[in-house]
């Protein structure tokens, strides 16, 4: 599967090129909560992502090992204990899986949803993500307490590859946290957008029976990412 191929290498890009550091790998101790538990604004430290700062969400599939070979998970900017206020926020799950896996249709669409929805059962005590799907921003209240018993981004980022390789179809996550004032949010937001809209395209093509390419409103999306025409029309079949 090569539909985000394009996107993921132009991300990681972004991200190399703005100085990510490599964070321990290892369970690290850190305990999930139950369920999904609240950080009133009296119970927090700070938030990231807060308000009109950037908050950004990604999670990102390929089957292409050497995009992503092996786990991995890095920093770029500052980790959560030397964080003092709100900041600016990124997170991008770059996730290999097992090409036999994926399927196609509306398979390999639920397959990409279903990875995507990992964040909503990712409970690290101290750490609350708030999604918005509808404005793709994904925030983060971190908790006082926790904070000052040692949570930083090594404990809870190994919390979310194990997260991930409950999937049986995962083979190994690239996960990166950015806290950088002046790093690009905007151009990552532009990529994480590029990719929503490549997901979107495979739903579209699901869902609707249109043959005729020149009057399809996704038409410059199946143009420009290998593999989704030849989607369309095997659906079609």
């Amino acid at each position: 599967m090569k539909l985000y191929d394009e996107t993921i290498r132009a991300c990681r890009k972004l991200l190399e090129e703005a100085g990510a550091r490599a964070l321990p790998l290892g369970d690290g101790g850190w305990p999930d909560v139950s369920d999904r538990s609240m950080i009133l604004r009296s119970d927090m430290a700070y938030e990231l992502g807060s308000g009109q700062l950037p908050a950004v969400g990604a999670t990102i599939v390929t089957a292409n090992e050497a995009l992503v070979p092996a786990d991995a998970l890095s920093l770029i900017g500052s980790d959560l204990p030397e964080i003092r206020q709100d900041s600016p926020y990124a997170r991008v799950a770059l996730v290999r899986v097992r090409e036999d896996t994926l399927g196609e249709g509306e398979k390999l669409y639920r397959a990409i949803r279903e990875l995507e929805y990992t964040r909503y059962h990712f409970y690290p005590e101290g750490f609350m993500m708030r999604v918005s799907a509808a404005n793709q921003k994904e925030s983060v209240r971190i908790g006082r307490e926790a904070l000052s018993r040692g949570l930083d981004f090594t404990k809870t980022g190994n919390r979310m590859i194990s997260a991930f390789h409950k999937n049986p179809a995962v083979k190994a996550v690239s996960l990166t946290y950015v806290t950088e004032q002046e790093f690009d949010y905007r151009a990552l937001l532009g990529y994480v957008k590029e990719a929503e809209e490549i997901t979107k395209t495979i739903d579209h093509i699901l869902k609707n029976v249109m043959m005729d390419c020149t009057a399809c409103s996704l038409q410059k999306v199946c143009d420009e990412v290998e593999g989704l025409r030849e989607l369309h029309f095997s659906n079609k079949e």
